[in-house]
């Protein structure tokens, strides 16, 4: 890996160089985004909307090439990638980037979040940045924390209303540690996999449910092989824009300013999107598939556990995300 990176840093190294000297010229800066969703997915329009802004305010000298439904690899390739400079820019979510910098995971803790203002607060203040300055030192540059949305849970057995209900149950969650003790705390059987697997597992009976924001029950199909969705809001998921840090010291400095003021707006516009479709999402899929709402007080007072098991991993981060007016 270290052999690997080398190379990529001399190579941005000998471009950089000559692209400095006069008369030397070279074609538009091409850059790939990968991500997760299908195409009529926010992910994708926001990521269209992102293309739109950077081509347009570069004159056409920066062109973003969009890869949604993990065209180019999974998340974890994608980000792995990006750290060895193979990987331009992928949007993929704060629980995976918590197995790379731990602190991550302050984001998943269970019922955190008041509302989406509460998170756009957050992320996009002192405590957002102090998060992108960890990552940086993992080789990754937060352009912008797009969304991602509150989580819900869908299963094939019944209605989940309380924690009890979850009891027995094989639940697919990402690997976020915070999200695996989280379900193993409410009663069920966490099972991580990879989002790309899983509608197959839902419609073998490989696990019984999953948790996921309205948008993805409802674009990814999952409506199709399962019979319930509870609605209990339980985690907020950001869906943070990343860089290769190595492409990005390369970039000109106007460059690397039309890309962040560009992810910013896209956040910005993209949250309050989530905010707009999930009613008619929610919508649609009562047509489809039956909803009740669940006893959130019951999975708050269940979620006491989860913040004493993690407590020492964040220090006083979880009272100033707390604090945030």
């Amino acid at each position: 890996m270290r052999v690997q990176r080398l190379l990529v840093c001399s190579f941005v190294a000998f471009f950089v160089f000559f692209a400095a000297l006069p008369g030397v010229s070279f074609a538009k800066t091409k850059l790939k985004l990968a991500h997760t969703g299908a195409l009529n997915h926010h992910y994708h329009e926001g990521s269209l909307l992102f293309k739109k802004l950077v081509e347009e305010r570069s004159n056409g000298d920066m062109e973003i090439l969009v890869f949604p439904a993990d065209q180019l690899g999974k998340q974890r390739q994608m980000v792995e990638g990006a750290q060895l400079g193979t990987v331009d820019l992928v949007l993929t979510s704060d629980v995976l980037l918590s197995s790379f910098e731990k602190t991550m995971g302050v984001l998943n803790l269970p019922y955190l979040f008041r509302d989406i203002d509460h998170v756009s607060k957050v992320l996009d203040g002192d405590i957002g940045r102090f998060l992108s300055d960890k990552l940086s030192q993992k080789g990754l540059v937060v352009l912008g924390y797009w969304e991602n949305g509150f989580r819900h849970i869908t299963n094939s057995k019944g209605p989940i209303n309380t924690p009890a209900d979850l009891k027995g149950l094989k639940i697919r969650t990402p690997g976020g540690y915070v999200f695996v003790d989280t379900f193993n705390t409410f009663g069920a059987s966490a099972t991580p996999m990879s989002f790309g697997e899983l509608y197959t597992a839902l419609q073998l009976g490989t696990v019984d449910g999953q948790e996921n924001p309205v948008a993805h029950v409802l674009t990814q199909k999952f409506y199709e092989v399962q019979k319930y969705l509870s609605l209990t809001r339980h985690i907020h998921v950001s869906e943070p824009l990343v860089m290769s840090q190595i492409i990005y010291s390369g970039l000109k400095p106007e460059q690397q300013k039309i890309l962040l003021d560009a992810a910013q707006e896209v956040a910005v516009w993209m949250r309050q999107e989530v905010e707009n479709l999930e009613a008619s999402q929610l919508k649609q899929l009562k047509d489809l598939i039956q909803v009740n709402t669940a006893e959130r007080a019951s999975f708050e007072q269940a979620s006491e556990a989860v913040y004493k098991m993690h407590a020492d991993k964040f220090g006083d981060l979880v009272t100033k995300i707390k604090n945030v007016k």
